[in-house]
């Protein structure tokens, strides 16, 4: 691994039960045993009682997710909020961690929960991500693991990719969608198309098609268009992992390394890749902001 003091490293979010915490554990193992990398585990889940590894970093130890809940009386979600904007403020904490001489040079697996409301329309984890990003200069690539399940129900499918799209938009980071749990499909029967078909996300108009022959016609038009703004978007593409996989395992580790640049270093090419991808998804969307502004009022 190169001495470079510039560090690297993986965001893991998506809905609970994805494999956020089981792809942290297995990825961190294949890194260490496999790529001779110095990995820091990152839990910034703060109702993550149950993790198979020990954290390097641990959000718990200054707001664990029971206790807040209890001392402010609030709710399961609204705990997570709460405790999300406090980490926002003292984001000095994080920090501090991060730069400590005993990660120096480590590759960062952070842990992210599994409120998705917390990325796709709240700010605080957006900001959490962009102090690490300029105050710890850390290189991110953003993890988005979904449930293979999804793909034996074309509308949660369709629901999952606007999701995932909706999160890409809204953290503007270079990232990679991934179906995992594959080893597990042929536990659910068989799929409507091949799971490549799903992977690809190149002809939702095929699956939308699908969908009015097996369900209530009335929602065609609103599929049409959820469809439709996806594949406008042209950015949502799944990779598959079975977490026991080694091969599939090393194809999501090269995409991103190449999201977050650690392909690039020493090559003097990882700052401006990683710049440059990052900001694809912000020209992305302010393209169709502008195009949606053009449109006449009906």
């Amino acid at each position: 691994v190169s001495s470079s003091s510039m560090p690297f490293g993986q965001v893991v979010f998506g809905p609970p039960g994805a494999g956020k915490t089981t792809y942290c554990y297995g990825m961190s193992q294949y890194l260490e045993h496999l790529n001779d990398r110095k990995v820091c585990l990152v839990n910034l889940d703060p109702a993550n009682e149950e993790v198979p590894y020990e954290p390097d970093i641990d959000v718990r130890e200054i707001a664990a997710h029971k206790t807040v809940m209890e001392t402010e009386h609030l709710g399961p979600n609204g705990t997570f909020v709460y405790i999300m904007e406090y980490l926002d403020e003292n984001s000095d904490w994080l920090q501090q961690q991060i730069q400590s001489e005993k990660h120096k040079d480590s590759y960062f697996l952070i842990d992210c929960p599994g409120q998705i409301e917390l990325y796709t329309h709240q700010n605080s984890f957006r900001n959490i991500l962009d102090k690490m990003q300029r105050k710890c200069d850390l290189r991110l690539c953003a993890v988005n693991l979904i449930d293979s399940f999804n793909c034996c129900n074309p509308h949660n499918f369709i629901s999952a990719v606007l999701v995932s799209l909706s999160t890409m938009v809204q953290l503007e980071l270079p990232h990679v969608n991934i179906l995992s749990k594959v080893d597990l499909l042929p536990q659910y029967g068989e799929l409507d198309f091949d799971i490549d078909f799903y992977a690809e996300v190149q002809d939702l108009g095929c699956l939308v098609h699908h969908m009015s022959k097996v369900g209530p016609q009335r929602y065609r038009k609103l599929n049409d268009t959820v469809a439709d703004v996806i594949e406008s978007f042209g950015l949502v593409q799944f990779l598959k992992l079975s977490i026991e996989d080694a091969k599939l395992l090393q194809l999501v580790l090269e995409a991103t390394d190449k999201g977050n640049g650690f392909v690039y270093q020493g090559q003097g090419q990882a700052e401006m890749i990683y710049g440059q991808a990052a900001s694809i998804l912000a020209q992305e969307y302010e393209h169709m902001q502008q195009k949606k502004a053009a449109k006449p009022d009906m």
